[in-house]
């Protein structure tokens, strides 16, 4: 009599080239993960997506600044695991084996940041994977005092920008993504003093703001920033019809429906095809986002579901959610912004740029968390809401010796454009949204 062979079998769709590790090869990082030791997966520096099998256990980690998803499907033989960076990698894996039919975007799953997950691949009923963090920065270890905080803060991500340079071409050109806002304009200044420190040519970089039909604010504000720091020359505006903002097409990109997200994306994705449109060529670009998380620096008032209290109270609040044992943690998009990011990696993965986002890194993370919040702001949102500039302001002019002027806050979204055109443009709440997402998988 002959036992039918049980034979679980593992899919990775992601491309190991798309990590951007800053001391360590992807070999060396796998390797580590492999361990399941979560103090050696900690000390990984940069953005990654990772996943590792030993037998039929299979462990996965990634970074914010990189997405990571998975799904497992039923053989005849065993469970199939595939893992890839996007939805449509799955289903298109799915279609070509003739497993389409067992497929719905829903019955995906993110990875969430900062764990290491495990999942062992045993058959049905499969159980559910084990979640290990590996990133517990200790909150409030700083000192009250904001010119250390800021020189902390921004010392840390220039040096992770350092490192960054240290994985690039010498000579190869570098884009900002750039508003003249807080964070935009810190990682800019920061770029720029990397460059300048280390010899080389402060020419290979550019400042590139997104404006519609000639009429956005962060033209005129960034232009203002740079002008006033005699540093003009970088500014370049890539101007765009409003035609070449498309939500629906935002969605298909990023795989999401929250609208916030989309709409950012929707016009960084402008962004990035104009870019590409004048510089086919052009591989790297830098942007800001992760450090409205950092700081907390969120209209509280927009949400029903925080206070202030929430969210000075709950430790990466803004980074990862509620956590992954809580009610609300979504098993398909993960929380925060380990879920929200895609709205930045995904319109420049997209259009062919390798983008990197310093603020999203642990090691800076792990500054910010150590901010005595509570003692800083009393509890107080305007104190908490003037927190950010002031922190970057003082960390830029130490760092830097620029005094980096400090606007309003304002989104990318509505920066680009007037706010009539912003209304034409996407729809209010988020039924059009998810509309749009349901029609991508649509029988």
């Amino acid at each position: 009599m002959q036992h039918h062979a049980y034979i679980e079998r593992f899919v990775n769709l992601l491309d190991p080239a798309a990590n951007q590790l800053l001391n360590m090869t992807v070999e060396e990082a796998t390797e580590r993960l492999g361990t399941g030791d979560p103090a050696r997966v900690r000390e990984i520096d940069g953005q990654f997506a990772l996943v590792h099998r030993s037998g039929h256990v299979i462990r996965m980690a990634r970074s914010i600044g990189r997405p990571m998803r998975y799904f497992l499907a039923k053989q005849v033989d065993g469970p199939c695991l595939i893992v890839a960076e996007r939805i449509d990698q799955i289903a298109d894996w799915l279609r070509r084996e003739g497993l389409l039919d067992q497929f719905h975007p829903s019955y995906t799953r993110m990875v969430p940041a900062h764990y290491i997950q495990e999942l062992a691949l045993i058959g049905c009923p499969d159980p559910s994977p084990a979640n290990t963090r590996f990133f517990t920065p200790q909150r409030n270890r700083l000192r009250n005092d904001r010119d250390e905080i800021g020189r902390q803060y921004i010392g840390t991500m220039q040096q992770e920008i350092m490192s960054w340079l240290d994985r690039i071409p010498q000579d190869a050109p570098i884009g900002v993504l750039f508003s003249g806002g807080i964070d935009s304009g810190a990682v800019f200044l920061a770029t720029l003093d990397a460059v300048l420190k280390r010899g080389q040519a402060p020419t290979r970089l550019k400042a590139f703001t997104l404006s519609l039909d000639d009429c956005g604010q962060d033209a005129e504000q960034s232009r203002e920033f740079l002008t006033g720091l005699g540093l003009g020359m970088f500014l370049e505006v890539i101007d765009v019809p409003r035609s070449a903002v498309d939500y629906r097409e935002a969605v298909r990109v990023i795989e999401d429906y929250k609208p916030l997200d989309v709409q950012a994306a929707a016009m960084g994705l402008a962004l990035c095809r104009g870019i590409r449109e004048r510089y086919p060529d052009w591989v790297y670009l830098l942007d800001g986002d992760g450090g409205d998380e950092n700081l907390k620096d969120y209209p509280i008032e927009e949400n029903s579901e925080l206070t202030i209290r929430s969210v000075l109270n709950n430790p990466l609040l803004y980074h990862e959610g509620w956590g992954v044992q809580a009610v609300k943690h979504s098993l398909t998009y993960s929380g925060g912004q380990s879920r929200g990011h895609v709205r930045t990696w995904a319109p420049a993965a997209a259009t062919g740029f390798r983008g990197f986002s310093p603020f999203a890194l642990p090691n800076v993370i792990e500054v910010s968390e150590g901010i005595p919040f509570i003692e800083m702001t009393d509890w107080d949102h305007d104190r908490l809401y003037a927190l950010k500039g002031d922190i970057v302001r003082r960390g830029i002019e130490q760092v830097t010796g620029h005094r980096m002027p400090v606007y309003e806050k304002r989104r990318m979204q509505h920066g680009a454009t007037q706010q009539a055109t912003f209304r034409e443009l996407f729809p209010e709440g988020e039924r059009a949204y998810r509309r749009a997402f349901a029609d991508l998988y649509a029988p």
